[in-house]
């Protein structure tokens, strides 16, 4: 491998780091759910309140981080997530009381929301079209290491004393220092090099991570899509040529956690016990279902640049139809028994993570126009976020009052609809610059 292209990888890898520390810190609260229940006494609607103000900041990084993403740059942003990340577990880990644990929750929601866009963003940016798909997927592989790393600690920490918990966050402050440090030593977006007028930078970017392609021609189609969305910052997002691509991509955030995957990812230990596992026995299952997610991440990476985005979507809405399907039946009817139930679960979470949740921040990264990518990424990421947040809050008590089958009843009627949302609105974006898929979403 040539020096540039380790370069690349490198600069990849760091900005990925991000999204490790989304996943650990979205994760991390699944094991801690019983020991902070008794800690701060918490009833159902309390439990759903502690889980779900991360995502509450989540709603609010995603969408603020947009405008300062594009006037500050990408980089320095993402220097203030990793910041945030630090002060975020430090703060959840030494907590005494709700409030404090909620506040510090919070901090880490901004830091999550707001690397959630900026990760996968910067990678698209800096990337070859005829492997972006798998260098941005890297991100989403970063998630699941992240959610899964989440859960191995939580294993491993659940047996150090009635403290357990404290360490549980603490340990996320680790991954997120190294993430600042190596921050540092990353380039800048060529492409909001260009946006803010500095094309000299720009080419020099471009020319030192990816030399074999033509730095000139790269750079005319940059410059072009600039100067003429050159209105794009100040342009309200929801008016035309925009407002199509814009709707397009929050309908597709909300069709990603109407999947139901992050209740599963959060919740994930309670409903083992559940349907009958016992609390360590429900950790370890946790554990299974974090390993599944990675390996089949892998197995996405390796389609989303040969198949194609659309194709996996829809694939994979008719897959995690059928096991949504199964879980809900299961529930609802108990006609198979928490082992086949746990299968059931793997077999979705299998096909949640080699199309779904593989393809999701990819094309949200590079579906947008360069003047409008920042914030119509932004106000993507915000559906995702806020719908999240919404039924992570509901989830612990719409359990305690109806069971958990209406739940994936739901789940899996809104997955089935999703498919024709898919085949209908989406275009395919495998093997295009970004200025070519700019040319074409604006034409239609």
């Amino acid at each position: 491998m040539s020096h540039p292209r380790l370069l690349l990888a490198a600069n990849s890898f760091t900005a990925a780091l991000g999204g490790l520390l989304f996943g650990f810190d979205t994760a991390v609260i699944s094991g801690t759910i019983p020991f902070i229940t008794k800690y701060f006494n918490l009833s159902d609607a309390l439990l759903g309140w502690a889980v779900s103000s991360a995502l509450i900041g989540c709603v609010v990084g995603s969408v603020a981080v947009g405008k300062p993403g594009d006037l500050f740059g990408r980089r320095l942003m993402l220097k203030l997530m990793a910041v945030l990340f630090i002060i975020s577990a430090l703060g959840t880990g030494l907590a005494r009381e709700l409030w404090v644990f909620v506040t510090f929750r919070f901090i880490g929601g901004l830091a999550i929301g707001g690397a959630s866009v900026l990760s996968p963003m910067y990678i698209s940016e800096i990337s070859p079209a005829r492997i972006r798909g798998r260098l941005v997927a890297v991100s989403q592989l970063a998630i699941v290491t992240g959610i899964l790393v989440a859960f191995f600690s939580n294993y491993l920490l659940v047996n150090t004393g009635e403290n357990n918990w404290r360490w549980m966050f603490i340990a996320g402050g680790v991954p997120a220092l190294l993430f600042l440090v190596l921050l540092f030593f990353v380039s800048q977006s060529p492409r909001w090099l260009v946006l803010m007028g500095r094309n000299e930078d720009a080419r020099a970017v471009i020319a030192r991570l990816n030399p074999g392609r033509d730095t000139e021609q790269e750079m005319a189609e940059i410059i072009e899509s600039v100067e003429k969305n050159s209105n794009g910052v100040r342009t309200p997002l929801f008016r035309k040529p925009y407002r199509r691509v814009v709707v397009i991509g929050m309908i597709l955030g909300m069709f990603s956690q109407f999947t139901g995957i992050n209740v599963i990812m959060y919740y994930a230990p309670s409903i083992f016990q559940s349907i009958g596992f016992s609390s360590d026995s429900a950790l370890m299952q946790t554990v299974i279902v974090g390993a599944t997610n990675l390996v089949f991440t892998f197995v996405g990476m390796s389609l989303i640049d040969r198949i194609g985005r659309k194709t996996l979507l829809m694939i994979g809405a008719v897959g995690m139809t059928i096991f949504l399907g199964l879980i809900w039946s299961g529930m609802s009817y108990e006609w198979f028994s928490g082992f086949a139930m746990l299968v059931c679960t793997i077999g979705y979470v299998a096909c949640f993570s080699s199309t779904m949740g593989v393809v999701i921040w990819v094309i949200l990264s590079e579906m947008f126009p360069n003047s409008i990518r920042a914030r119509g990424t932004a106000i993507s990421s915000f559906s995702v976020w806020v719908v999240n947040c919404a039924t992570s809050f509901l989830f612990p008590i719409v359990m305690g009052k109806m069971g958990t089958a209406p739940v994936f009843g739901f789940y899996c009627i809104a997955t089935c609809i999703s498919f024709f949302f898919f085949w209908k609105y989406l275009v395919e974006t495998k093997g295009k610059t970004l200025e070519e898929i700019e040319h074409f979403v604006l034409k239609t």
